[in-house]
């Protein structure tokens, strides 16, 4: 379940008051409700803390770009540099000597802000999800991509590690995704062996604990790291997963998680 910032409580943009650490294996936002005596944040300042984390610019089209010099940037090109290397000694470690180890090294990347930014639409529709303005917002497919991640995903791929994308988008959003993701940069295959979305008519039968065609109740938990099993069963092994919610990386299937920064709405 989305959360905006409003129907949140503010809980996941906390992080911007000192509540969330970003980085490798960092927890996200609970949404504890508050208790008497211990007022929320006021959400006009904290809208204005967002802005300056994003280095928020409103171009000439009405659309809202983040900055690459902002801490928010910065935050990100932090965790890419580790990444990196530890992208660089997995490849080794594996790579070199698949017999011995019996897996292909790889990767698994969420799409909404951590290959994809949504910024702009945030900020538009004033931190408020609304499934059909979403919906039409994906598949224009017109989304930047997030600072620094096509040349992470593109740099795994060039020391041998499969690239898998994993995203709570739905299946119907497949041509929009595919098409954001290619005009962005991520140079690797996008085929349906690449790249899972909900598939909520038709799911697959490693989710069958959660889902059937005519029932889905999947947590975004049980529908990752259902996923990632299903995909290490195919011979790979995940040395690393990306997301920007604490949900994209619980459950396991995975060597390292690493939690990129969004304080502007929270999934459980």
């Amino acid at each position: 379940m989305r959360k905006s910032l409003k129907a949140a409580g503010l809980t996941a943009a906390c992080a911007l008051a000192g509540t969330l650490v970003y980085g490798v294996g960092a927890a996200g936002a609970q949404g504890n409700a508050p208790q008497a005596g211990h007022e929320p944040q006021n959400i006009g300042l904290l809208t204005k803390q967002i802005d300056a984390y994003y280095g928020a610019e409103k171009q000439a089209d009405g659309t809202w770009t983040a900055s690459a010099d902002s801490d928010y940037a910065k935050d990100l090109a932090r965790i890419e540099k580790g990444a990196k290397a530890d992208i660089k000694r997995a490849a080794q470690r594996y790579g070199h000597d698949r017999h011995h180890h019996g897996a292909k090294p790889a990767i698994v990347l969420d799409i909404d802000d951590t290959a994809l930014l949504s910024f702009d639409y945030e900020r538009r529709t004033n931190y408020v999800y609304n499934d059909a303005t979403w919906n039409a917002y994906v598949d224009e497919a017109n989304r930047p991509a997030v600072f620094g991640m096509p040349d992470l995903v593109n740099y795994a791929r060039g020391k041998g590690v499969e690239v898998f994308f994993l995203t709570g988008l739905s299946e119907p959003q497949r041509a929009g995704a595919e098409k954001n993701l290619t005009k962005t940069g991520y140079d690797v295959p996008l085929d349906a062996k690449h790249l899972f979305l909900k598939n909520k008519t038709n799911p697959p039968s490693y989710l069958k604990n959660c889902a059937t065609a005519t029932s889905w109740t999947c947590t975004t938990v049980e529908y990752k790291a259902g996923t990632r099993k299903y995909i290490e069963s195919q011979g790979y092994r995940l040395v690393g997963n990306f997301g920007d919610q604490q949900s994209d990386l619980t459950g396991g299937y995975a060597d390292k998680g690493y939690k990129l920064p969004n304080p502007t709405y929270f999934v459980e």
